[in-house]
C-alpha cells in the first residue's frame, strides 16, 4: 500500500506543473485576443481545455489521495502551517477545477470571440490564483516517489 501512495503523490505532484504550464498557456493564447480583433480558433482553445483536463485529473488524484491517507491513518498535510490547511487545500483545488471548467464552458458559449476570450481568462486566471493559494509551498516542489 505505500507503493500506491508514492505513485498517487508522485502524480499529483507531475500533474500540477502540467497545470501550471497549460494555464499560463492558456493565459498567453487568450489574453492578447481579450481586447478584440481576433477569431477564437481551436488553437485557442485547446490549451483552455487542456488546462480544465489536467484540473480534473489532478481533482480525481487529490481525492484518491485523501481517502487513501484517511484509511491507512497517515497524517494529511503534516508540519503544515495551519491544521486547517488539509480543508484549504481540498477546498481550494475543487474551487479551482469549477473555475478551470466554466472558463472552458464559457469559451465555448460566448456569442463572439471576443466574449470567448474574455472568459477564457477571466476564469483561468482565477483558477490559477485559486491553485497558486492551494499549493503547500513548504513541501518539495519536485517529488519522485518519496514522501
Amino acid at each position: 500500500m505505500a507503493t500506491l501512495y508514492l505513485v498517487l503523490l508522485t502524480l499529483h505532484n507531475l500533474n500540477r506543473w502540467l497545470i501550471l504550464i497549460a494555464g499560463i498557456w492558456a493565459l498567453i493564447r487568450t489574453v492578447p485576443g481579450a481586447s478584440g480583433g481576433r477569431t477564437f480558433t481551436p488553437a485557442d482553445r485547446r490549451p483552455v481545455v487542456m488546462f480544465m483536463g489536467s484540473l480534473h485529473l489532478q481533482v480525481v488524484l487529490g481525492l484518491l489521495l485523501f481517502a487513501f491517507m484517511g484509511m491507512q491513518n497517515i497524517p494529511v498535510f503534516a508540519g503544515a502551517p495551519r491544521t486547517s490547511f488539509q480543508w484549504e487545500h481540498l477546498g481550494l483545488g475543487l474551487i479551482a477545477a469549477v473555475f478551470g471548467t466554466l472558463a472552458s464552458v464559457q469559451a465555448r458559449k460566448a456569442a463572439t470571440d471576443q466574449g470567448k476570450f474574455r472568459a477564457a481568462t477571466l476564469w483561468t486566471a482565477l483558477s490559477l490564483v485559486t491553485i497558486l493559494l492551494a499549493i503547500p509551498w513548504w513541501r518539495p516542489l519536485l517529488r519522485f516517489f518519496t514522501q
